[in-house]
């Protein structure tokens, strides 16, 4: 680093043009009138160069290096023990160990599809631990350091005590230091300390990791690197693979707790009933017993969720998409507003000077020379000035002439919305200049601003330079500034972005377009877009203070300039107090604080390193299309899961009942568990899985537990008061030898189809597919009923023509009750939106409700 970081204009400091630690001279050479400029601010020459690499290697030796294990993801042996070791694989174990050595193989099968289960999980986690561990190496932060006086990039585990470490606008600081160089050197330490305002640090001070850089530049000295650096367990934890905190892994712990609490009394009143009460065959009641147990369980939600969030990072993965945090898949799928950054988002990060238009008389050559001489003093220009250095390069040659020296940098601002350099230009004459937003730098009645607001309407970037005295850095310069000239800028679009806005819209989520630029420009952006309402616009400056009022103009307009980064905080924070569920997307360092507080933060790979830290998703691949995949994944997730729950919760309800009546009752339990083994494949494991995994596009609802077990609890007690219905007519119908058998057959018929007819409910709406899938289980469960050897090796056959009929028509009964119940649920507890009063849920055109199926 040779020079400090001059920003360049009312643009926000997106990404650097440049990579980090890439030459560019810091001087302008209009001929051999200009005089290379002399590092300021940094140490005299000889100074500064860094550890030799004589010294690298022997503190490599001594282990002096940042070799913290920042893990993306969990180690294999966490991954087997957390799908191996679980409390209802425990259970399901002993029981199995039980039945193997009282009952024949066949009631021993809900054992091996555990295994089965577990290996799947274990294997499709470890794909995505594959996948999240190779993205994680693609969007690891590069520091760049300084070695033998050259500058070079390095991984941030290869830096040693000691090291000289670069930084510029949007760097991380990646272990602690202290401050060997600074110039203008403005670090944001709110990630650590809470505190929004960035901290002025000068050579000696300390930095600490887990900070970034907002303006200047500057270089520090490591002094505390691997575990002892203050950030480092925190990096690694938030970098971690993990399936916690989230509403619907939450909610699932939750019904897990509860149904452990249910079981347990249950399964002792069952065991007593059958091994005390009972006097029948030890081994039969043994096996029945543990029928009535195991069906309690519902071990494969568990597993299913599991592998629906891996099968999500595997899918993601193939799309250059990072998920640093796993429920932020789900946190998407809730999602009902995207604020966007217009740079880097809606537009490409280049721009392309179309027109200078000097003011006040001023010169066009001499113009020229001064954009130069600003372009070619910031080593990390971002895209607007880098448009201007392609506009206007430094000349390889000229005729004679003394150079311009750079006396005087302020950078850029988010909060100034202009930037700074003072030259002794070729004659030893001195000048002052700003470059900045018009409308921050004019004063409201300024004729120019007419000449601007008809460019910004047309969708152009206009840029005022301006020529001043005194200090760059008092407020009070600016305020007298002389306009030269207007610096006219047209954006690049990205070709994808109306495409991805029209998804938003007709996915009904409301888009805001926060920028730190002109509103009127912006809009008219936005609306070469076709984004919906882009022609609501808003100064921010002119946003209401009072945190309702935000939220109301927040909600009734959709495109906002002139944001500041405390302000994108503050409106995130007016949107989500209106119940909405704000993703944010940035990629320069001004949208760190409202990244932080989205409940979703999306950056773009090629962001500062600050937002790629605090993002939850990044976008490897830079493209704002991808956003729209991950939206849909989040959904595919959570709704799919939402469906599945049902079925095994209803599986649940149904076990325990029958057991209390069967304990109330004081009957043999009617159930093998070779009959539920094959009752759960049919009717909730094969198809669980297929439904898990099928597109959906409905946006996510809140208050998981309620909305499942609403629908599960009433299906369950049908189901249940069915079959113990039909067991208990069988019971008088039936007699003498192998009339169990006959009563569990006909008992099992009718479980199976009022089982089906909860699973035809929760295929719809119907597609070929589903129609296929509900189909092929019956027909399954048919064959089993008319192969021999299957009617055997299942206990199953059905005697006579009275009581199968009889079962039918009480399964018909039950089914036509499921129905009413479903829609009474339905109608009572409407599904209304991702959360918050639906009255208040007003974000815009795109938010419109509609009434709809709960599992559509």
């Amino acid at each position: 680093m040779t020079q400090r970081a001059v920003g360049p204009s009312g643009d926000e400091p997106n990404r650097s043009s440049v990579p980090s630690g890439t030459d560019r001279p810091v001087m302008i050479d209009a001929g051999s009138e200009l005089d290379p400029v002399h590092p300021v601010g940094l140490p005299a020459p000889g100074g500064g160069r860094g550890l030799t690499a004589a010294e690298v290697a022997e503190r490599i030796a001594r282990g002096e290096v940042n070799d913290v294990p920042v893990r993306s993801s969990r180690s294999v042996r966490e991954i087997v023990r957390a799908n191996v070791f679980t409390r209802f694989n425990l259970i399901i174990g002993v029981l199995w160990v039980i039945m193997l050595f009282v009952a024949p193989i066949q009631d021993s099968l809900f054992g091996f599809v555990i295994i089965a289960n577990t290996g799947i999980g274990i294997v499709q986690e470890w794909r995505a631990k594959k996948t999240l561990d190779s993205l994680a190496v693609i969007g690891e932060a590069k520091p760049t350091v300084r070695r033998d006086g050259v500058a070079a990039e390095i991984s941030t585990s290869e830096i040693v005590l000691g090291d000289l470490v670069e930084l510029g606008p949007g760097d991380k600081v990646v272990v602690d230091g202290t401050v060997a160089e600074a110039d203008s050197l403005e670090i944001d330490e709110s990630l650590l300390t809470g505190e929004a305002d960035p901290v002025l640090k000068r050579a000696g001070d300390p930095v600490m990791s887990g900070s970034f850089v907002v303006a200047g530049g500057g270089a520090f000295a490591a002094t505390k690197v691997g575990r002892e650096a203050y950030a480092a367990q925190l990096a690694e934890e938030a970098s971690r693979f993990t399936l916690v905190q989230s509403e619907l892994r939450s909610g699932i712990s939750t019904i897990l707790k509860y149904v452990t609490w249910m079981m347990i009394p249950t399964a002792i009143g069952l065991i007593i009933s059958q091994l005390v009460v009972k006097d029948d065959n030890f081994k039969d009641s043994v096996a029945r017993t543990v029928g009535g147990i195991v069906p309690m369980i519902p071990e494969g939600l568990v597993l299913l969720t599991s592998v629906a969030f891996a099968i999500g990072v595997v899918r993601l993965g193939r799309k250059q998409c990072l998920v640093q945090e796993l429920p932020a898949i789900e946190g998407l799928a809730r999602v009902d507003v995207v604020c966007l950054d217009k740079t880097g988002t809606l537009t490409e990060g280049g721009m392309d000077v179309t027109e200078v238009r000097p003011l006040n008389g001023a010169d066009e050559p001499y113009l020229r020379r001064v954009l130069a001489a600003f372009g070619a003093s910031d080593p990390r220009p971002n895209a607007s000035l880098q448009a201007i250095i392609d506009a206007y390069p430094v000349p390889d040659g000229g005729e004679g002439g003394e150079g311009w020296r750079v006396t005087q940098a302020l950078p850029f601002s988010s909060a100034r919305k202009y930037s700074g350099a003072a030259f002794e230009e070729a004659a030893g004459q001195p000048s002052g200049w700003l470059l900045g937003a018009p409308d921050v730098l004019l004063p409201e009645d300024d004729p120019a601003l007419t000449e601007i607001e008809q460019l910004n309407q047309q969708g152009l970037r206009v840029l005022l330079l301006a020529r001043v005295d005194g200090p760059l850095d008092d407020p009070a310069t600016a305020t007298g500034a002389d306009p030269s000239a207007l610096i006219v800028l047209e954006q690049r679009l990205r070709p994808d972005a109306r495409e991805t806005l029209a998804y938003f819209a007709d996915q009904r989520v409301a888009t805001k377009v926060i920028s730190g630029d002109n509103a009127v420009s912006v809009g008219a952006v936005a609306a070469k877009l076709g984004l919906p309402g882009a022609e609501h616009t808003m100064d921010a400056r002119k946003l209401p203070t009072d945190p309702d009022a935000m939220a109301t103009a927040m909600e009734e307009n959709t495109v906002f300039g002139r944001v500041t980064p405390q302000q994108k905080r503050e409106m995130v924070a007016a949107l989500q107090s209106r119940g909405h569920t704000v993703a944010m997307t940035g990629d320069g360092v001004n949208d760190v604080l409202a990244l932080k507080d989205a409940d979703i933060g999306v950056s773009m790979g090629s962001g500062s390193e600050a937002t790629r830290a605090v993002a939850q998703i990044v976008l490897l691949n830079n493209s704002f299309a991808t956003l729209p995949s991950v939206v849909a994944e989040g959904r595919r997730v959570i709704g799919n899961i939402t469906r599945v729950a049902t079925l095994f919760l209803t599986k649940t309800v149904y076990s325990v009942l029958l057991a209390v009546l069967v304990v109330c009752f004081q009957v043999e339990y009617p159930f093998l568990p070779r009959h539920l083994t094959l009752l759960s494949t049919l009717t909730i494991g094969i198809p669980a899985f297929f439904l898990a995994l099928a597109p959906n596009k409905e946006r996510a609802h809140p208050h998981f537990v309620r909305r499942v077990m609403r629908y599960a609890v009433p299906s369950g007690t049908i189901a249940a008061a069915a079959t113990f219905a039909t067991y208990l007519i069988a019971r008088h119908v039936y007699a003498g030898p192998g009339s169990l058998d006959a009563e569990t057959s006909a008992a099992t018929l009718t479980l199976f189809l009022v089982s089906m007819w909860v699973l035809a409910i929760i295929a719809r709406p119907y597609t070929w597919w589903r129609i296929c899938l509900v189909v092929a289980m019956g027909v399954a469960f048919l064959i089993v009923l008319v192969v021999p050897w299957l009617q055997d090796f299942f206990a199953l056959k059905l005697v006579g023509t009275t009581m199968p009929w009889t079962a039918v028509g009480i399964a018909v009964i039950a089914s036509a009750a499921l129905e009413y119940a479903w829609r009474l649920v339905s109608r009572r507890f409407p599904v209304q939106g991702s959360g918050g009063p639906p009255e208040r849920r007003t974000a815009g055109p795109a938010t419109s409700r509609r009434r709809s199926h709960p599992w559509s």
